[in-house]
């Protein structure tokens, strides 16, 4: 078995194991145990009761966390005619059509979001097997194909903290929340918000209990097992 480091050991020591931590407590105990020299990723892993196999028990959906990763987001858009001026007013890192569907075709990939107008949609129906696996591919099912009147709105929530969570194959939803470095509120804020969004996004599919168990971490930090009833109360204020 691989070997912990003494870091690592010092901050398993610090989590109950056995005990179902409330949101707020998770949250100072994952900034307590965040010590490694760079900025960790606060993260949420939800087990889901929904069946994989089953198209509609997918969950995937979108949150627009208020106080955003904490990191840089570029954004591309796959546009044509006006809808290029408009995506490059509108603070796109990286706009185009055919040179631009060539470059990605070939494997470059430099972004965080996606978007596309529905014009060029059938052009970039080839870049599937390229973005699809990195979750990268614009669709209508996640908000990401926007017609050229809605790109400020998409480009703007995009850079200030559009997060896209999905089941992986094993009903999991794994989500970062924020850095290590925000502050406990902004972190409860991120998490209030994303947990909304996800209990929203229920398929009717899905029969019983939506979630089975939560785990907040940090990058290279232990897993903090989470009160369900406590994380699902979660509302976010008005």
């Amino acid at each position: 078995m691989p070997k912990h480091s003494k870091r690592y050991n010092n901050a398993t020591g610090s989590v109950d194991a056995g005990h179902l931590y409330e949101p707020q407590d998770a949250i100072n105990l994952v900034k307590e145990t965040a010590s490694t020299k760079f900025d960790e990723t606060v993260e949420l892993h939800l087990r889901t009761n929904s069946d994989p196999r089953h198209a509609d028990q997918m969950i995937r959906d979108v949150a627009i966390l208020p106080h955003g990763l904490g990191k840089q987001i570029r954004v591309l858009v796959f546009a044509s005619g006006e809808a290029v001026d408009i995506a490059r007013q509108a603070g796109a890192d990286y706009v185009g059509e055919d040179e631009l569907i060539d470059q990605v075709e070939s494997g470059w990939a430099e972004f965080e979001v996606g978007l596309a107008v529905p014009q060029v949609m059938p052009k970039i129906s080839r870049l599937g097997r390229v973005l699809g696996r990195r979750g990268l591919m614009p669709n209508p099912r996640s908000g990401t194909m926007v017609q050229p009147q809605d790109l400020p709105r998409a480009i703007q929530e995009a850079k200030a903290g559009r997060l896209e969570f999905r089941t992986d194959r094993t009903a999991i939803i794994h989500s970062p929340v924020g850095k290590a470095s925000f502050s406990s509120d902004q972190l409860m804020e991120n998490l209030t918000v994303l947990t909304d969004s996800i209990m929203r996004a229920k398929p009717e599919a899905i029969k019983g209990p939506f979630l089975k168990s939560a785990y907040l971490t940090s990058t290279m930090g232990p897993s903090i097992p989470l009160d369900m009833v406590a994380l699902q109360a979660l509302k976010p204020s008005d």
